[in-house]
């Protein structure tokens, strides 16, 4: 057995937790559904333990170990914040580490009923997150880039789930944010990876935004593309207007990455229907729904 195919189980979260952390051992512990990359297990009622599994490296989990810390106390919604360190260890030999828990159901198994209510908490969380990062802050390849810098990932996903009576018209939203105006600002602080699993609801609307992982300093239409793929039909507008500070260039270049990130999710659900590892089935109607709304425009 491999590393990575380590198996994560209850006991080995209570057994490192009692050699690293004794102190926190003795809480309850239960699994969290989901999650690929990372596996969460519930600590108690306020904390959780995030599991390095698949991810290759612990870059992401240092990312955020580093760089919530100094972001969450000024973020409108709940995140999760490292209160402990799991360092590799010869029983678990990769990085693990004690986080808050933010309350909520994931979104990808709950709904948003108040649409304009759930657009002015992205939009003013977006706001205080979209800041000028640091200079020392992290800087991805696949994630941040333009439009144009993404066709061959928009392509794999188009040809894999486009469908054909619609085909025309995605493609027509991706050429459009090729087309638009590079940003131009100072890199801003990003999340990147903004889809109905890593946002949280509660009494119909957004309550907390988890997994940042994949965060970096770049382009904010990374995130702007939520409009479309996390809020209900016919919010986006608003969204746009609370937030006000994306131009006509940045609104075409967030509806492009929307597309893609739809078909994303439309081809994770696909996979999750032919039972491959990793797939999600819950993902493919969430992500035609996405798409829906990003050819009905702003």
């Amino acid at each position: 057995m491999t590393d990575t195919e380590i198996e994560i189980t209850a006991d080995l979260v209570r057994d490192l937790l009692q050699e690293q952390h004794p102190d926190l051992a003795g809480l309850a512990i239960r699994e969290v559904a989901g999650g690929w990359g990372n596996q969460m297990w519930r600590l108690g009622d306020e904390l959780a333990v995030r599991m390095q599994r698949m991810d290759p490296t612990p870059e992401l989990q240092l990312n955020e170990r580093r760089w919530l810390p100094m972001l969450a106390p000024r973020l409108p919604l709940p995140v999760p914040t490292p209160v402990r360190l799991g360092e590799p260890s010869e029983r678990f030999p990769k990085h693990w580490t004690v986080m808050t828990w933010v309350p909520g159901e994931p979104l990808d198994h709950g709904s948003i009923s108040r649409g304009d209510h759930a657009a002015d908490t992205l939009a003013s969380f977006l706001q205080a997150l979209h800041v000028e990062a640091p200079a020392e802050a992290p800087i991805t390849t696949d994630r941040g880039a333009h439009p144009r810098n993404c066709t061959d990932d928009f392509e794999s996903f188009f040809q894999a789930v486009a469908p054909d009576d619609i085909a025309a018209d995605v493609r027509a939203v991706w050429d459009d944010a090729v087309a638009a105006h590079a940003w131009e600002g100072p890199p801003v602080w990003v999340h990147g990876d903004l889809h109905p699993a890593n946002v949280v609801v509660s009494d119909g609307t957004l309550s907390g935004i988890v997994d940042f992982g994949c965060m970096f300093a770049g382009d904010p239409a990374w995130d702007l593309a939520a409009a479309w793929v996390l809020l209900p039909a016919g919010t986006a507008s608003r969204f746009f207007d609370t937030y006000a500070r994306a131009d006509e260039a940045a609104i075409r270049r967030a509806r492009g990455l929307a597309a893609m990130k739809s078909l994303f999710l439309m081809l994770m659900g696909q996979n999750g229907d032919r039972g491959l590892p990793g797939g999600k089935p819950n993902w493919g109607p969430a992500g035609r729904a996405a798409l829906d709304r990003v050819l009905k425009g702003v």
